[in-house]
């Protein structure tokens, strides 16, 4: 218990670092950032906060339980994912199947050095395609745009995209 324990702690700390926020830094941000992007009615987005290691990879079920009234094009941003361990790639693996299986499409976007490492280790770049695997939300925007072959109304202001909602059950 006490090993697995520290096992958890050391990964955690491994995700921490301290950097100065340089012009650089903001720029590069600037493609992260949902607002003033255009969110097309056929996008629906969603993020991981955090690690996602073996105890936080059931929070998907709250999206796959959801899947039917989901549009046709679901972005899933990993900006905030700290870190991800086996569990966490299985779980994601599974999540892109169950959203192919419902008719829907996926994009993952956004992941961090250690996140993008392990996903391509994992071989789940392959899995998805390597297109739907996208360096930024404004990628992955793109991306979705180029998949949906008509144009469409934008949401309207104000509209719930499922990316800042906290209040999903944790089960």
């Amino acid at each position: 218990m006490i090993l697995a324990a520290l096992v958890y702690i050391r990964k955690v700390t491994q995700t921490t670092t301290v950097s100065e926020v340089t012009a650089e830094y903001i720029r590069e941000s600037h493609v992260h950032i949902l607002q003033h992007k255009e969110i097309p009615s056929y996008v629906g987005i969603f993020r991981i906060h955090g690690p996602f290691l073996f105890g936080a990879t059931d929070k998907l079920d709250a999206i796959v339980s959801r899947l039917h009234e989901l549009p046709p094009i679901i972005i899933l941003r990993l900006r905030n994912m700290t870190a991800i361990d086996s569990t966490g790639l299985q779980a994601l693996e599974k999540f892109a199947d169950q959203v192919h299986e419902s008719g829907r499409q996926l994009i993952l976007c956004g992941a961090r050095e250690q996140p993008a490492k392990r996903m391509r280790e994992a071989g789940l770049h392959g899995h998805l395609g390597p297109q739907n695997v996208c360096l930024s939300v404004a990628d992955a925007l793109d991306r979705a745009k180029s998949m949906h072959p008509e144009p469409s109304e934008p949401r309207p202001e104000g509209a719930i995209l499922g990316s800042r909602r906290n209040n999903i059950p944790s089960s």
